[in-house]
């Protein structure tokens, strides 16, 4: 069975063609890069393929239009993401999109390969925010984006069903990349991952996953979160979660069920997950349902344990974080400028590590009031310290990790935001007038957001293609990060008192805490 596609044509400098392993393509050209959206690299994860790993697409015949993005998966509903999923008819979830200034075989140019975050619960590549054209023609580079499972479809633990299929998605998507970008003009040995917040968990996980590895040489890690699940926590939340449907979380119970009916499913176990708090432990106080799973095969160990026994040596690295990283959650919380001091002690004592976290923080803050003693814990446990140990395991292995902090402070909602987290997804790539991230900038980005963006996505470009940021590399001695600021600076890392708090935890897989 073939897809139908258009009769072919005389391709145009407008309407760019390539040929990859499933037959041709047409896209268009914006801005002068050539941009093919909505590209199928797996079958429609549904029907007989509902829950399992992602199969090889088929191929099509004639020419194929590759001029809209594919429809996303189902979404959470999270800032109205599963209307827009609703709004995008169709099945074919598994799409990536590329943006090339030079789209002809045998270019060789650098590749890079995004993941979006959001959570594991919501994300699709056809967000404004997530246009590569950009970044591509500033760059020279090569920009691919792509569409995974989230939420129950990609990360819950269904009996029957392979665990992480999220990841596989992107696993399966890296291989569609090696298989496929030189007729785009990419070279598949220059490939560089890079994603944030979730995307660089997801990014840190396939460090460690096997059936990653020789898929691409680098990888940028903006916000790593830190949340891996013991396979008994995933299962405990997907029984929750099926529950709630008056099922099982198996794969007979579960296929049957509509994705939008399951999507809502998680979205009600995740609003009051504060009930399980005694069960699910931090994740439960943060109202994190959805995770990737250590379960010994497709994730064989957290990213710090594989990264410190070497997993990833051979892979160089570039991770950092914001300043601020957790202010923006606690303004959607309703919590910014509002947190009591029992609120406070009791976010230490859950997120801190240790059982004498508490007293380390008051001790190293003693001028902290409530509000920043827990932004601070809170920032630390999801992606500050995840991100830092994770340079630091490549380090100690052998291997090179460049390391930042974003210290610039949002200009946008009166810069109460201050360096938040997704301030760096508008700078990285260079979209600053669109997409929900483009509110903390402000309606008439500043002169300064524009430079700073520009010095990001030079430094982003350069690591792609040489290796090399722009500043040397993290050691445990020294400690150089590169700031980024309104104006740059290589100094030390700036978050010393939360670094000495966290030096010794080990970020294991988060468990479940009772029966």
């Amino acid at each position: 069975m073939t897809i139908a596609a258009s009769e072919p044509s005389e391709p145009s400098e407008s309407t760019p063609e390539v040929r990859v392993a499933g037959g041709a393509l047409r896209g268009g050209r914006e801005g002068g890069v050539a941009v093919f959206r909505g590209i199928p690299f797996a079958e429609p994860p549904v029907g007989p393929l509902r829950f399992a790993a992602p199969r090889p697409v088929r191929g099509w015949d004639g020419v194929r239009p590759a001029v809209s993005y594919g429809p996303p998966p189902p979404q959470g509903g999270h800032f109205g993401m599963d209307e827009l999923a609703r709004d995008a008819a169709g099945d074919d979830w598994l799409t990536v999109n590329v943006w090339s200034p030079e789209p002809n075989p045998g270019t060789g140019l650098p590749v890079m390969v995004w993941i979006q975050g959001g959570a594991y619960s919501i994300g699709m590549s056809g967000l404004p925010e997530y246009d590569g054209g950009r970044l591509s023609r500033d760059g020279g580079v090569v920009v691919v984006t792509f569409n995974y499972r989230v939420g129950l479809e990609g990360f819950g633990q269904i009996e029957g069903a392979p665990a992480n299929r999220g990841l596989l998605d992107q696993v399966a998507a890296l291989e569609w990349v090696r298989d496929n970008i030189r007729a785009f003009g990419g070279d598949p040995d220059r490939v560089t991952v890079f994603g944030q917040s979730a995307g660089a968990g997801s990014v840190a996980a396939l460090l460690a996953m096997p059936r990653a590895a020789g898929l691409f040489g680098r990888a940028v890690a903006q916000s790593v979160q830190g949340t891996f699940f013991a396979p008994e926590l995933a299962a405990d939340i997907a029984a929750a979660c099926a529950a709630e449907l008056g099922a099982v979380p198996t794969m007979g119970d579960l296929s049957g069920v509509d994705p939008v009916r399951l999507s809502a499913a998680g979205d009600a176990v995740g609003a009051r997950m504060d009930r399980w708090a005694d069960r699910w432990g931090p994740v439960a106080h943060r109202a994190i349902p959805f995770s990737p799973v250590v379960d010994g095969d497709v994730l064989p160990v957290t990213p710090w344990q594989a990264l410190a026994d070497g997993a990833g040596r051979d892979v160089e690295l570039l991770i950092g974080h914001t300043r601020d990283e957790t202010r923006l959650l606690a303004a959607l919380d309703g919590m910014l400028g509002q947190v009591t001091p029992e609120q406070a002690e009791s976010a230490l004592d859950v997120f801190g590590p240790g059982r004498d976290a508490a007293r380390r923080y008051r001790d190293a803050f003693p001028a902290a009031g409530p509000d920043e003693l827990y932004e601070l814990v809170n920032s630390d446990w999801l992606f500050r310290m995840p991100s830092l140990h994770l340079a630091r395991a490549q380090t100690a292995a052998g291997g090179r990790a460049h390391v930042y902090e974003l210290t610039w402070s949002a200009p946008g909602m009166g810069g109460a935001l201050g360096a938040c987290h997704g301030l760096d997804v508008p700078l990285v790539f260079g979209n600053l007038d669109r997409g929900q991230p483009a509110v903390l900038i402000g309606e008439s980005p500043f002169p300064e957001a524009e430079e700073l963006s520009a010095r990001m996505r030079a430094a982003w470009t350069a690591f792609a293609a040489h290796g090399d940021p722009g500043w040397p590399a993290y050691d445990t001695e020294q400690r150089l990060v590169r700031l980024f600021d309104t104006r740059p600076d290589l100094a030390t890392y700036p978050e010393e008192a939360s670094r000495l708090i966290w030096q010794d935890h080990t970020f294991p897989a988060l468990p479940l805490l009772g029966r």
